[in-house]
């Protein structure tokens, strides 16, 4: 039972080791691109739970103790928080945490070099393109990869 109470390391160390891993797979998040970050498939979810179970000793060490996992939660949730706030208020930190979109069709010309660069599948630019009711390349006005990892897809307007 005193282990339920009982830290294994100073409190501040937690709050240490959350920021660090916190900071890191912020970084290796951005940096995996913004497909990684929309639609999961099975093998993103399998990711993520692999990269839980990863890096859950860097942020725990030894400890056990029930104070040490809600230190450990309330300094995640604040971070989290934080960077929603910091982006809310400052469009560069925005663009530099969120990114920016990125142009994958224009006035019906695709940019097939942009779609595998964004690791967008053949596929995955058709089905937004049905979800546009655009049967036809030529009907495309302007195809965005979102930063949340959506695809927005703009009909041009039949005149």
């Amino acid at each position: 039972m005193d282990d339920l109470w009982d830290l294994s390391m100073p409190w501040q160390e937690f709050i240490l080791r959350a920021v660090a891993v916190y900071v890191v797979c912020l970084c290796m998040t951005r940096l995996s691109g913004k497909r990684s970050v929309g639609q999961h498939t099975p093998f993103d979810i399998l990711v993520i739970v692999l990269l839980g179970t990863a890096v859950q000793n860097s942020l725990i060490g030894d400890d056990t103790s029930l104070v040490g996992g809600l230190i450990l939660a309330a300094t995640l949730l604040g971070l989290n928080w934080l960077v929603g706030v910091v982006s809310a208020r400052s469009r560069r930190m925005d663009r530099i945490l969120q990114g920016s979109p990125a142009l994958l069709a224009r006035d019906g010309i695709i940019d097939w070099r942009e779609l595998v660069l964004r690791n967008v599948s053949y596929q995955d630019f058709q089905v937004a393109k049905r979800a546009a009711d655009c049967r036809a390349d030529e009907e495309i006005e302007l195809a965005l990869l979102e930063t949340s990892g959506s695809i927005t897809i703009l009909k041009r307007r039949s005149d």
